[in-house]
């Protein structure tokens, strides 16, 4: 059957590994709604490219490793020069420094590469409707009726909750935040589990993606 390329989700990809790129650009094209447009090998090649198409990708899903120029350094120049792409990253990492420096970035998910085919075509749908995906977080359907409803999915918090969140979404250790509160290591980890069930996740990435989602903070 053939597909309306008007109503596609155009999609741009930059990963240095010719043939990953080449099967992720294969898979995705097999997803019903959505489409590859554009394929970059290294965050030079990318920005060119994005210089000379059209119409913009309207998702582009970056790797975090990358000659020339890394994930971040890229969806940085990226996101200040067309903030209208959602940019996605793609590592085998997910250490909580990798992931938090790419939604500092600009990104507003973190997929992995060995994520599950079915996973990555919700997350791309996710993206698409509610422009962010946070494999984090659970029951997405009742969330997606609460936005959907125009209902307040804002979460209360007091003013050190607020220092503590902050402070979560950087690159500190929680040692360093307890240090910088001046609270014992005791009382952070009171606030983080605090959060964590406030905001429905169950990691500090997780928490940091709610924020981005929330416009909690401006990174900086």
């Amino acid at each position: 059957m053939l597909r309306d390329e008007s109503t596609l989700i155009n999609v741009g990809i930059a990963d240095d590994q010719v043939l990953f790129l080449k099967s992720l650009s294969t898979l995705i094209n097999t997803f019903n709604n959505f489409k590859v447009v554009l394929n970059a090998l290294n965050g030079n090649q990318l920005l060119e490219e994005l210089s000379k198409i059209a119409k913009l990708p309207d998702i582009l899903i970056i790797d975090v490793i990358m000659p020339f120029m890394n994930g971040a350094e890229v969806a940085t120049l990226i996101s200040r020069k067309y903030p209208t792409v959602k940019l996605v990253a793609l590592s085998i990492k997910d250490d909580d420094d990798s992931v938090l420096k790419m939604i500092q970035s600009g990104c507003c998910a973190y997929l992995l590469k060995d994520m599950d085919p079915e996973e990555l075509n919700t997350a791309l749908i996710e993206i698409t409707e509610n422009g962010y995906y946070n494999a984090d977080t659970t029951n997405l359907q009742f969330r997606r009726l609460i936005l959907r409803a125009g209902q307040s999915s804002a979460v209360i918090m007091n003013e050190k909750e607020k220092q503590f969140l902050k402070l979560a979404c950087s690159d500190l250790t929680y040692k360093q935040i307890a240090s910088k509160m001046f609270l014992s290591e005791k009382t952070i980890d009171g606030y983080r589990a605090n959060l964590f069930e406030k905001f429905n996740v169950k990691s500090r990435v997780g928490l940091a993606l709610e924020a981005v989602r929330q416009n909690l903070f401006f990174f900086s």
